[in-house]
């Protein structure tokens, strides 16, 4: 039996886990590509999910997406019950390096 794979972007941000949605800060953000297939529009949100039966609770995997399909996606991985949370994108660069929290 061949089981079928969700597609991935191979853009797929990849970024801290965090335990509350916060921006998601990745650098050269204006290559990011919408996860919908088809879509090429810079995008602007990470949907972070996982698969329960597949991954460890802490494990999350992302997709993006522009602002036509982030509800389109979020339905998707939310009827399956694998949504855990949703992330605005930005890219650190563009902000005022004053601005930015030092850890």
């Amino acid at each position: 039996m061949r089981l079928n794979r969700l597609p991935t972007s191979a853009n797929e941000a990849r970024g801290d886990l965090v335990s509350e949605p916060a921006p998601l800060r990745v650098p050269g953000s204006a290559d990011l590509v919408c996860s919908a297939r088809g879509c090429r529009a810079h995008a602007v949100w990470a949907l972070r999910w996982n698969n329960p039966t597949l991954h460890t609770p802490e494990r999350r995997k992302t997709w993006l997406a522009c602002d036509e399909h982030r509800q389109h996606l979020t339905d998707f991985l939310t009827l399956r019950g694998f949504l855990r949370e949703t992330q605005p994108v930005i890219d650190p660069s563009s902000l005022d390096p004053d601005a930015i929290p030092q850890a």
